[in-house]
């Protein structure tokens, strides 16, 4: 029925290779270059001639040549266990430790006397020796830097450790016009002294996709397949990412097609498909648009009525408006208030002892977000509500604090009124300083820190010492089941209340717990956990706190700490020490806080971000449209940190309304934003429509308002009832790890299983409150009322041969026993048996008769079979069916013993085509 669609469908789904294109390769000049600065000659210059006698320095020249080399690389000596006694610092991140591990220990890699016995000379001129076999050769200018160094006696002094200001690159963006082409990076380091360096030679390269560009040790660009991608260039802290660009076209410059670009980003995204040669598919169809932009944005399908209206509106500006009425709704709240529980990590098996009273926290968690989605608060606010949030505010005593929850809970309010979201600092996983400090910068940041935590991130500038320094800004709030007992007078304040509350002293956790609930349902105060900040105190302890423990054996804080490489800051000016981080993020020029959220939204609707993986903004991975993302994100904060207005902005650009359909330039464009992607729903979406498709007309149409039942408003990770299968299976968040996998997309085997075959599916379909079920109603409604007397006739007849067929058991087990007494009182039921039997078939007979009766007068089929084709398609795929389509459906309703089951079947083919369960 759908093998044209299907094999559309097969071309896009299947394609996976980056959308291409071709150009010129230019040369830039050096930029950031004072007028008159020299530049100190790149080093393979310096070091090939024979009668060198410049002295390298250690940290600028020796630790990157031993990355060039591979020595510090994972998998030799920068491994965790090192490799033939010897390790260093991965990527050669701590200078004193890997100058300790040559010059010291009991065997040294250097040997001041005979420098080319020392081993970190011998071993890689030897392949025979080294393990990882010959890495460079005697007389080499790799052999001169090492052997130069080592003469002058093998120095570093880690007190005069050079400041990188920032690495140029040129060209900043390479253009190829064939795969034969080659394009050399030069790469100059500007120390904060105004010095500067070629250092190309001492770089490590890399490259994002090695069928797009290929680069040597040398940094020398190599053409591959059209397409886009970036090379990496890192040298000390440093990572710079290059554009590298071959057009799929010769559709660039002045050949570019006029192309219509009514928005900032239908520019900002042509400009860069100019580069590539890829021209963007048409507009979709009004009926494509509606479809989409209700399941992106409300994760709801649109009714039959409402996509008749909308083919039926003229008006030129009824796409924006209908993006304007769909973030109006409560679906709109519930789909981005599940968003933002994703990347918060709202898990109910992480938030236990949160509460006396077992309301479920994570419903909490999601009615205080739900609650300023709608009201559509900033974002920043909704953030710092998690970020800076604590149970008492300013000047309440902790007896205030528990009396007010008390009178919550026993009032019947709401979590979501309390000024902060305490949950986010409750949750098991999240305890340790450097599980929140990884926690807090994918959420809020998107960014995968962890790798900084055990040595220098290998993308991106940060060191094991910037993440030590960014941790301890999350080491001053802690989630207590009583008020800690520095706290003096709050905790006499607790002790007090459970004596007033008269509880076993001797009862602990659980048992205390569901105490404290007895006693508050009785109208009592009881006892809250809370989340209690403590400040850095300005005190002679915290000189050197980073070598001290506190009383309870937890580290101490320095009193100064970093927020990643950023101006130290004197944590004991804040009695909360988050408020630094909070006061960063809202920075304008800050590079995550705001690009993070907009990329995230961004990737609802194009199935991959700006930046992809949305949760890995590091400098080794740039967004695939720089300028584009920058435009959201400052768009965003001049806009106060409007979440709709990012939502609004990208609904209604040209770019996200292009068609599914490709062009012969963009068939296999996946990141550029060139062409709509179909793609699977999110799991949530996906199991509401098969709910709304099936259900009657009014549920169908109440399901943008009625959020109660629907996926998209579980509020935790915990699902119980029919949904929890098909949720597992479609692939919907675990929030179980500091990552945007845990929610999965990906088609797969089980899901299709589930629509073809599942029992609730089918049976949903066909109950009395399906539209199956309606319709069947609506054709013979009389017919259906004598057909339920009927059935009632016969539920008694049932009855009545099982109860005569037990009294014929019990008459033989009687006969057996020779009581006659009671032989006769069944013999006489058994005969009152078949008397009233008679009587009921009697009663069927004029039933049967008068049903066919009706039948006769009632029509055979439906008054307007092509009708019901056409819903059936409106309310699945959201369109009209087309002339083969219906030719197809009323020739198997004609066919079909039952309309009904005719119907059924075509709603059974409509749900398990991919043009419904993929948006598009």
């Amino acid at each position: 029925m759908h093998a044209t669609f299907a094999r559309h469908m097969l071309v896009t789904l299947t394609a996976f290779a980056l959308s291409t294109s071709a150009a010129r390769l230019q040369a830039e000049t050096l930029t950031g270059t004072q007028p008159g600065a020299e530049i100190s000659p790149n080093i393979i210059d310096r070091y090939t001639p024979a009668d060198v006698t410049e002295t390298p320095d250690f940290q600028k020249h020796v630790i990157p040549l031993l990355g060039r080399l591979g020595c510090n690389g994972r998998s030799c000596h920068g491994s965790f266990q090192g490799r033939g006694g010897f390790m260093l610092s991965l990527f050669g991140y701590d200078f004193k430790a890997d100058h300790a591990a040559m010059t010291e220990g009991e065997a040294p890699r250097v040997d001041l006397e005979k420098i080319d016995d020392s081993l970190i000379i011998a071993k890689p001129t030897d392949e025979d020796m080294h393990e990882g076999g010959q890495r460079f050769e005697i007389d080499s200018w790799e052999h001169r830097i090492l052997h130069n160094w080592i003469k002058s006696g093998a120095k570093f002094d880690e007190k005069s450790v050079a400041v990188l200001d920032h690495l140029d690159v040129s060209p900043e963006e390479i253009v190829f016009n064939n795969p034969s082409q080659q394009a050399p990076l030069t790469v100059i380091a500007v120390w904060a002294d105004g010095s500067r360096e070629d250092v190309t030679p001492l770089c490590r390269f890399t490259t994002n996709d090695e069928a797009v560009a290929a680069i040597d040790e040398n940094g020398k660009v190599s053409s591959g397949e059209p397409g886009d991608t970036h090379v990496v260039v890192a040298y000390d802290k440093a990572v710079v990412a290059i554009p590298v660009i071959r057009p799929v076209s010769k559709l660039i410059g002045d050949n570019y097609p006029a192309v219509p670009t009514p928005t900032k980003i239908d520019q900002l995204v042509v400009q860069k498909l100019r580069k590539l040669g890829v021209v963007p598919s048409d507009i979709s169809s009004d009926e494509q648009f509606l479809r989409r932009v209700s399941l992106d944005i409300a994760g709801t399908l649109p009714t039959p009525k409402e996509i008749d209206q909308f083919l039926a509106d003229q008006d030129p500006d009824k796409r924006a408006k209908k993006v304007d009425q769909l973030l109006e709704t409560p679906a709109y709240v519930a789909k981005m208030t599940t968003l933002l529980c994703d990347i918060t990590g709202n898990n109910d098996q992480q938030l236990v002892n949160v509460s006396p009273m077992r309301t479920g926290p994570a419903q909490e968690w999601y009615d205080w977000i739900y609650d300023r989605v709608a009201k559509n608060e900033s974002y920043d606010k909704i953030a710092a509500g998690i970020i800076l949030a604590r149970s008492r505010l300013e000047g309440e005593s902790y007896r205030e604090y528990c009396e007010e929850m008390s009178d919550l809970y026993r009032d019947g309010g709401t979590f979501a009124d309390r000024e902060y979201m305490t949950h986010y600092w409750a949750r098991r996983e999240f305890r340790q300083p450097e599980e929140r400090a990884i926690a807090f910068a994918y959420a809020f940041m998107g960014v995968r820190i962890q790798c900084a935590q055990c040595h220098k991130h290998p993308f991106d500038v940060w060191s094991k010492d910037d993440f030590d320094e960014f941790k301890t800004f999350f080491t001053g709030a802690r989630f207590t089941a009583q008020p800690p007992r520095f706290d003096a007078e709050a905790f006499a304040e607790y002790t007090k209340m459970i004596e007033e509350l008269d509880i076993d002293k001797e009862l602990r956790g659980n048992q205390q717990r569901r105490e404290f609930a007895k006693k508050l349902e009785n109208g009592k105060t009881v006892p809250f956990p809370e989340l209690v900040v403590t400040p850095v105190r300005s005190t002679n302890a915290n000189k050197n706190a980073k070598n001290k423990k506190n009383r309870n054996g937890i580290a101490a804080r320095s009193p100064e700490a970093r927020v990643l490489g950023e101006e130290a800051i004197d944590l004991r000016d804040y009695e909360d020490v988050r408020e630094p981080v909070m006061d960063w993020l809202k920075e304008q020029d800050n590079p995550y806080f705001a690009r993070a959220i907009v990329n995230r939204i961004w990737a609802t609707y194009f199935s991959v971000g700006i930046v992809h993986p949305t949760d890995d903004l590091s400098l080794g991975n740039p967004p695939s449209n720089e300028p584009l993302l920058d435009y959201l994100a400052k768009g965003f904060i001049a806009n106060n940190y409007d979440l709709k207005w990012v939502h609004r902005e990208i609904a209604t650009s040209r770019t996200y309304q292009l068609s599914w359909t490709p062009n012969e330039t963009n068939r296999l464009d996946t990141r550029n934003f060139s062409r709509a992607i179909p793609r699977r729903l999110p799991a949530e979406v996906a199991y509401d429509i098969i709910q709304q498709a099936i259900t009657g007309d009014k549920g169908m149409e109440n399901y943008l308002t009625d959020i109660d039942n629907r996926a998209i408003a579980i509020p935790g990770t915990r699902i119980n009832g029919s949904a929890s299968y098909p949720l597992q299976i479609f692939g919907r968040s675990e929030r179980a790890s500091n990552c945007d996998c845990d929610r999965s997309e990906e088609a797969t085997l089980l899901q299709t299983v589930f629509l073809q075959n599942d029992f609730s599916l089918h049976s949903s379909m066909a109950n009395g409150n399906s539209w199956i079920g309606e319709v069947e109603k609506s054709m013979n409604p009389k017919l259906d009322k004598r057909s339920t007397q009927s059935q009632q006739i016969q539920a008694q007849i049932k009855r009545l041969y099982e109860m005569m067929g037990k009294g014929r058991d019990a008459l033989q087990r009687l006969e057996a026993n020779g009581n006659k007494e009671k032989i006769a009182e069944v013999r006489e039921r058994l005969a009152a048996g078949k008397r009233r039997l008679e009587v009921l078939r009697k009663q069927l007979a004029k039933a049967k008769a008068s049903e066919e009766e009706v039948a006769q007068a009632a029509p055979s089929s439906f008054e307007s079979p092509a009708q019901m084709v056409t819903q059936a398609y409106l309310r699945t795929l959201s369109r009209q069916p087309n002339e083969k389509e219906m030719t197809i459906s009323l020739s198997h309703l004609k066919e079909a013993d039952d309309p009904v089951d005719g119907l059924h079947d075509l709603m059974w083919a409509l749900l398990n085509t991919k043009e419904f369960i993929v948006n598009h």
